[in-house]
C-alpha cells in the first residue's frame, strides 16, 4: 500500500539516504599529487604527518532545515552571484557546446559582467528548485591551513578519444561553525559519455547535482571561497581509462576493451515462465530449506499478505512448492537487507540488518547487530512452519548489507555493511571490516580492518565471495579483485582490476563460481556480469561479463558480454553445468524507485563453451523483477522467481511521475522458470537411493542407485549448494560434479560409485542436494548433510 508523505521521510531518512558515488586510489594521503594516491575520504581530514584520520561529525540544523528560497538570503558575495548564473547557463548549454579552457572559466567567474547582470534572475530560478539535505550529518573540515584561499577551476585535458568525466573537489576554507559542516569530502559527479562527446558540459549532467550544488551555493554566499579540481583514477591499473571512462582523464587506452552489447542467439529450447502462486511477503532474501521449501525474508513493511496471531504483518514467510502458498513466520529485529548462511549443523542463519520502526511495528527490534537462526530439516517434519530463534546473540559490530561465506572449518565469514544506514562516501558511517562467527554462529567479538573495502568506498557493501580450493577466499568488490586469506588476515595475491562500470552495491550485478570438477584439479573460475556507473534511475548498466581464474598462474580477465546491459542481474547454477541469469534492469540501479526498462529475458550461459560463445537467449517473463528479487533452484530442477520491491513501503498499484519512481509496485506473485533441460516432459532418472544422506569431504564413496532413461549415454552426480540469495548475491552458492564408477550405457538400472572431493576448502560442512543427471536432465534432488 502506499505509505504517508510523514512515513516516507521517516523512512528516507532512517534507511535510503541516497547515495553519491566516488572512487579512491589505493593510498590515501593529504598530498594528493603523489603518485598512487588520491586526497582523503571524506569523513577524514589531515594530521600533521599528512596522513588521513577521521574527523568528527558535526550536525547543522539550522543550515539545513531550509529550504530551498530562503537560500537566496545567504546569497550575497558577487563571486557566489557568478558561480550560481554560472552554473545556470552550464544546465542550459547542449551537450554538443564544445569544451572551454579553464582560463575562460576563471575569467567567465570573475569578470564577465553579464554573469553580474543574469545573477539577479538566474539565480533563484536555480535554488528555487533545489533543496538542501535535510538535518544531514556531515564532516568538519580541516584546518583552513590545508585549504585554497582562492577559486580555481582547473578543466582536465581530454583523452585520446575526447571523452572526460570531470571530478569536483570541494574544499572549504571555514569562516564560521555554522560552515564548518557543509563539506569537505570529495563529490565526484561523474556521466558515462558516448565516444567522442564533448566534455564541458558534464558538470551539469549528474542527477546528484541537485545534493551537492546548494551546499556549494551557500558556502559562495557566505564568502566562503573553494576549489575545484579535475583529476581522480580509481583501481590498480588503467583498466577503465577510454571511452566511457568512469574514473577521470587517463594518460592511455584501456588495458582491455570493454565489450558492448553481444548477440545470443535464440535457445531452440528456452524454456517457459508460469505465474503459480503468491509469495505472502516481498522476497528480499531468499533459501531452500533441508524440507524442500523457501524461505523468504524481508524488511519492516506497513502491509505484506500475511498476519501474525499477534495482529502484526508478518515480514518473513515459508513457501512450500508443492502446494504453492505460504505461511507467516515471526522474527524480532529488522532483517532489511541482511546477510546469511547456512551453519554446519543445517541451520540458516540472517545476520545483520537495520534499525527498528517502532512507528510500524512495535514488536520487531533493532537489527543492525542482530543474529537470526532458523531450523528446518529432512526428516523432521514437526519443525515446518517454526519461527525464527533470535537468543541474543550479537554481531560484534553493527553491519546492513553484509556478505557471508562458509569456511572450510564451519566458521562464517561475515564482511562488509553499514554502521547505521546513512551516507556512505562518510567514512564514519561505514564498517569496511570483517569478524568470523564460530559454527554455532556466535562472534568472536572483533571486526578486523579489511583494506579492499577501505579502499573501495563508498561501493564497499554486498561484496561477492567465493571460498578456493585453496582455503583462500576471492573477493571482489566495486572494481577491484583479491585472494585474501582470512587466517593469516592478509592479501596472497591483488588480482587485476575488471574493465567496466561498477559490480558490486549499488549498482550490483551478479557474480558465480562456475562448477567444479576434478578433470581440471578442481580450478575454480569465476564470472562477473552486469553493473552500472552510479546509483541513480539515468545510469546506464553493463553488459560485458569478466571471467577469470584467480589461482592459475597469470590471472587475467576473458571479456564477454551479454546482449543487453543489465544492473542488478543474478546468476544461478544449472545440474546440468549451465548458468541462468535472471531479473534486473536495463537503467538505473539498486535503490527505492532507481530502476527502470526491467530487462525480462532469461539469458542461458555454457561454461563449456569458449568464451565469447556462452550466452543464448530464453524465455521471457512478463513480470518485472527489479530491486529485492530473488530466483533459486528447486528440488525438482526448476528455478523458483520471486520478489521485486523497489519502494520504501509496499505499492499495490502503480503511481505514475513520482520521485522516487513508483511505476513498478511491491510483487507477490511467485514464477517457475522451467530450464530448457526439462522442456517438452523428458524422462527424468528416478527412483534415486543414496546409500548415506551423511558425507564427509574426504574423497571417501557413496553408492547412488536409480532408474534411468532407456538409451542414455552419459549420467552424472551432482553436489549442490544454493546458499543465501540476496540483491543478486547468491551467497556460498557452489556445485560440484563428483567423479563416478559403474556406470553401464544404455542401461536402466544403474549403480554408481559417487566419490566425495578430497577436503572441505570444495564442500564446506553444512547441507546440499544431491542430484543425478542424465543426458542433462536432473531427477529430483535429496538433501544431504555433508561434515
Amino acid at each position: 500500500m502506499k505509505t504517508s508523505l510523514a512515513l516516507s521521510i521517516g523512512l528516507c531518512l532512517r534507511q535510503a539516504l541516497g547515495n553519491i558515488p566516488v572512487n579512491y586510489k589505493v593510498e590515501l594521503s593529504c598530498n594528493a599529487s603523489l603518485p598512487g594516491s588520491v586526497a582523503c575520504l571524506g569523513g577524514m581530514s589531515c594530521a600533521e604527518d599528512m596522513t588521513c584520520v577521521k574527523a568528527p561529525l558535526h550536525s547543522s540544523p539550522e543550515l539545513f532545515g531550509n529550504e530551498a528560497h530562503k537560500l537566496v538570503q545567504h546569497y550575497t558575495s558577487p563571486v557566489a552571484r557568478r558561480m550560481v548564473a554560472f552554473f545556470a547557463i552550464l544546465m542550459q548549454r547542449p551537450m554538443t557546446e564544445p569544451a572551454a579552457p579553464s582560463t575562460d572559466i576563471v575569467e567567465t567567474l570573475t569578470l564577465t559582467a553579464e554573469l553580474d547582470a543574469r545573477a539577479d534572475v538566474l539565480a533563484p530560478q536555480v535554488l528555487v528548485h533545489i533543496h538542501p539535505m535535510a538535518n544531514a550529518e556531515l564532516p568538519m573540515v580541516a584546518s583552513s591551513a590545508t585549504r585554497p584561499a582562492l577559486f580555481t577551476k582547473e578543466l582536465a585535458a581530454p583523452s585520446t578519444d575526447g571523452v572526460v568525466t570531470p571530478l569536483i573537489t570541494v574544499g572549504l576554507a571555514a569562516k564560521a561553525d555554522v560552515m564548518a559542516a557543509i563539506l569537505e569530502r570529495p563529490l565526484q559527479l561523474q556521466r558515462r559519455l558516448e565516444p567522442k562527446s564533448p566534455c564541458w558540459a558534464c558538470l551539469r549532467l549528474h542527477p546528484r547535482m541537485a545534493v551537492i550544488l546548494p551546499m556549494v551555493l551557500v558556502a559562495l554566499g557566505m564568502g566562503i571561497p573553494f576549489v575545484v579540481t579535475g583529476q581522480m583514477f580509481c583501481g590498480n591499473t588503467t583498466a577503465h581509462c577510454g571511452s566511457g571512462c568512469q574514473s577521470g582523464p587517463c594518460t592511455g587506452p584501456p588495458e582491455v576493451p570493454v565489450p558492448g552489447p553481444s548477440s545470443a542467439p535464440a535457445s531452440p529450447n528456452a524454456g517457459s515462465f508460469n505465474i503459480v502462486g503468491e509469495s505472502g511477503v516481498p522476497a528480499m532474501h531468499a533459501g531452500l530449506m533441508p524440507n524442500g521449501r523457501v524461505i523468504f525474508l524481508d524488511k519492516v513493511e506497513n502491509y505484506t499478505q500475511i498476519k501474525l496471531p499477534d495482529g502484526q504483518y508478518a515480514y518473513s514467510a515459508e513457501y512450500d512448492p508443492e502446494t504453492n502458498t505460504a505461511v507467516g513466520l515471526q522474527y524480532y529485529t529488522n532483517a532489511f537487507c541482511s546477510g546469511g548462511a547456512f551453519l554446519a549443523d543445517g541451520r540458516w542463519v540472517s545476520l545483520g540488518g537495520n534499525a527498528p520502526l517502532s512507528f510500524i511495528d512495535p514488536t520487531v527490534g533493532d537489527g543492525f547487530t542482530a543474529i537470526r537462526y532458523l531450523t528446518r530439516s529432512a526428516t523432521d517434519a514437526s519443525l515446518n512452519g517454526a519461527n525464527w530463534a533470535e537468543p541474543g546473540n550479537k554481531l560484534s559490530s553493527a553491519r546492513w548489507y553484509a556478505t557471508a561465506q562458509t569456511m572450510p572449518d564451519s566458521s562464517i565469514f561475515v564482511a562488509s555493511g553499514s554502521l547505521n544506514g546513512l551516507d556512505p562516501t562518510v567514512p564514519a558511517n561505514n564498517n569496511p571490516t570483517y569478524e568470523i562467527l564460530n559454527a554455532d554462529g556466535i562472534t568472536s567479538g572483533e571486526s578486523i580492518p579489511l583494506a579492499i573495502l577501505e579502499k573501495n568506498q563508498p561501493y564497499y557493501m554486498y561484496p561477492f565471495v567465493h571460498l578456493l580450493n585453496d582455503g583462500n577466499l576471492f573477493i571482489f568488490v566495486a572494481k577491484s579483485a583479491e585472494i585474501f586469506n582470512v587466517a593469516g588476515n592478509q592479501t596472497v595475491t591483488t588480482l587485476p582490476d575488471l574493465e567496466g562500470d561498477f559490480r558490486t552495491y549499488p549498482n550490483t550485478g551478479g557474480s558465480v563460481l562456475l562448477p567444479l570438477s576434478s578433470s581440471n584439479g578442481w580450478a575454480p573460475e569465476v564470472v562477473i556480469c552486469g553493473g552500472g556507473a552510479y546509483q541513480d534511475i539515468t545510469s546506464p548498466t553493463d553488459p560485458s561479463c569478466g571471467v577469470i581464474q584467480p589461482l592459475s598462474t597469470n590471472p587475467t580477465w576473458q571479456m564477454e558480454s551479454m546482449p543487453e546491459g543489465r544492473g542488478m542481474v543474478e546468476g544461478t547454477l544449472l545440474p546440468d553445468g549451465t548458468v541462468i541469469w535472471l531479473n534486473g534492469c536495463g537503467q538505473g540501479a539498486q535503490g527505492f524507485g532507481l530502476a527502470t526498462d526491467p530487462t525480462l529475458e532469461a539469458l542461458i550461459y555454457d561454461p563449456s563453451k569458449p568464451v565469447g560463445s556462452r550466452f543464448l537467449t530464453g524465455a521471457k517473463s512478463t513480470i518485472p523483477r527489479l530491486y529485492h528479487s530473488v530466483a533459486l533452484l528447486l528440488l525438482d530442477g526448476t528455478l523458483m522467481v520471486a520478489g521485486s520491491n523497489p519502494v520504501q513501503q509496499p505499492v499495490l498499484t502503480p503511481v505514475p511521475n513520482q520521485t522516487p519512481s513508483e511505476d513498478y509496485v511491491t510483487e507477490f506473485r511467485v514464477e517457475i522458470y522451467t530450464p530448457p533441460y526439462l522442456q517438452n516432459n523428458p524422462t527424468r532418472p528416478t527412483d534415486i537411493v543414496l546409500s548415506s544422506t551423511t558425507l564427509t569431504a574426504d574423497g571417501s564413496d557413496f553408492t547412488v542407485t536409480f532408474t534411468a532413461p532407456g538409451g542414455n549415454t552419459a549420467c552424472a552426480v551432482v553436489l549442490y549448494h544454493g546458499g543465501y540469495v540476496t540483491h543478486s548475491l547468491h551467497m556460498n552458492h557452489r556445485m560440484l560434479f563428483l567423479d563416478t564408477t559403474g556406470y553401464v550405457a544404455g542401461a536402466t538400472g544403474q549403480k554408481l560409485t559417487a566419490t566425495m572431493p578430497p577436503n572441505r576448502n570444495l564442500a564446506q560442512p553444512g547441507p546440499y542436494v544431491v542430484y543425478v543427471t542424465c543426458g542433462g536432465v536432473p531427477g529430483y534432488g535429496q538433501f544431504v548433510m555433508v561434515s
